[in-house]
Order: structure tokens, then sequence, then C-alpha cells
């Protein structure tokens, strides 16, 4: 076992794609070096859509026990049949620009783009965008009461989002920005806590291919192992995946 710090002023990041890319998941790095990394995963152009997520206002509680976000821990963790890769960060320090990285994909891949707003409730994704880009933006989640279940709602968004996609060629850049105090009030500046090493270095995960995983997530009913998602978190090296 190690021992890791969590800060107030990073937020998490999460990657996950039917293609094989290869993306490294330290513990903590900067937004800019980790920004260089994707660029250089995107520019492959491997994806028919790229879903660029936009979660302000959360800290890396707020994705530990899976609870707010069921979707998003099925797929980074490799419990969605159609998932060849992942990565998951712990602790960004900065932040990361979708529009960036949006550019990048229309400018490399020629993509055309569409941008969803998920207060309005509703979207539509048209065929002949293809490929694309498409950045979903959410708002911060209220800092007390409701916090959990408007995450749960984002959440189910994406999934939706995924389930209308016309092609499943895809790749989701899951980008989060901190809150401005902690999600919870006994979590210190810098309070150590004990996590698995198997999120210190990159590790072959074989994919599961149980189809009774992949459920529709507007449900809410989806059901994950137990266990934090960065703990449980391992990744997928396009080197040794094969299958």
């Amino acid at each position: 076992m190690a021992v890791a710090a969590a800060f107030r002023d990073t937020s998490p990041f999460f990657m996950f794609s039917t293609s094989a890319l290869l993306t490294p998941s330290p513990n903590l790095v900067s937004a800019s070096s980790l920004s260089h990394i994707i660029i250089s995963q995107l520019q492959k152009c491997l994806s028919d859509t790229y879903i660029i997520v936009s979660q302000p206002g959360v800290n890396e509680v707020d994705y530990h026990d899976q609870q707010s976000t069921p979707i998003l821990g099925r797929m980074v963790l490799g419990n969605d049949e159609g998932i060849r890769s992942s990565s998951a960060v712990r602790d960004v320090k900065g932040a990361i620009s979708g529009e960036e990285l949006s550019k990048v994909v229309q400018t490399r891949c020629g993509a055309g783009r569409l941008r969803l707003d998920a207060s309005t409730g509703s979207f539509a994704i048209a065929d002949e965008a293809n490929p694309r880009v498409i950045n979903l933006d959410f708002p911060s989640p209220p800092s007390g009461n409701g916090r959990e279940a408007k995450l749960l709602e984002h959440d189910a968004f994406l999934g939706s989002v995924l389930d209308i996609l016309p092609l499943k060629r895809y790749t989701v850049i899951y980008i989060t920005t901190p809150s401005d105090a902690p999600a919870q009030p006994e979590r210190a500046e810098s309070q150590s806590y004990e996590m698995d090493s198997i999120f210190h270095m990159p590790v072959h995960m074989e994919l599961k291919r149980d189809v009774s995983h992949h459920k529709r997530a507007s449900d809410g009913n989806v059901t994950l192992p137990a266990g934090p998602l960065f703990e449980r978190y391992q990744f997928l090296s396009p080197g040794m995946q094969n299958s």
C-alpha cells in the first residue's frame, strides 16, 4: 500500500475510449503536462465522436464511492464491453482547456462541433456531422443537500448522450475543476490516506465482456463493484491489450 495526499486546489480527470489509447495515470500531474499527453492521443483521430465533458466545482471525494457517477465508474473501470482503454488521474493541478482540445479535434480530424448544455435537459445529435466533437457543459453541483443527486443527474445525462450516438467509436474526456471548499468538512488541506498501489503504475486489465454490466444509464440502476473508483481503477495498455 502507499500513502498519497489530497489537495484542495486539484480535481480529478477521467478519459475512456472504444479505441486503444495510451494515457498514463499518475496520482498528481499538472494540467499542462496532461493536456500535452491528451492532445498526442487525439491527433490519432481514432474515433467518430469525441465528447469533452466539463464538470466544475468538484473534488476527488465526489467520485470516491461511485454512488454519484455509476456510469462514469463503469466506463473507467472497464466494465463496459465496448471500452478498450481508460484513464483516471486523482489530482490535476490547474485547468485543462476543453476549448483547446476541441480545436485540436476540429483541425486535425476535420470534426464538426456541437455544444450541449445539460441545463436544458434535451438534445439532438445529427448523423451528418461525422466525425464530431461534442462539448458537454455541466453546472457546478450544490455544496450542501442535493450534491450527490445533481452529480447523478449529470452522470445519467452523459449516459443518454452515449446511448444516442449513431456510431459507437467514441472517446470521452471528462475534465473537472475544483470547488472553492472541500466537498466534505472533515477533509483537510493535505489529509493523508491509503490507496491501492495499482494506481501508481500501468497495469493490464482484462476487459469484462459480461453484457449484464451494460445497462441503460437513465434508470439510475447501474450496479458497480464496491470500493473507491481510484482504488479499483487499472490502466489499460494498448501494447498488452490485443484481444
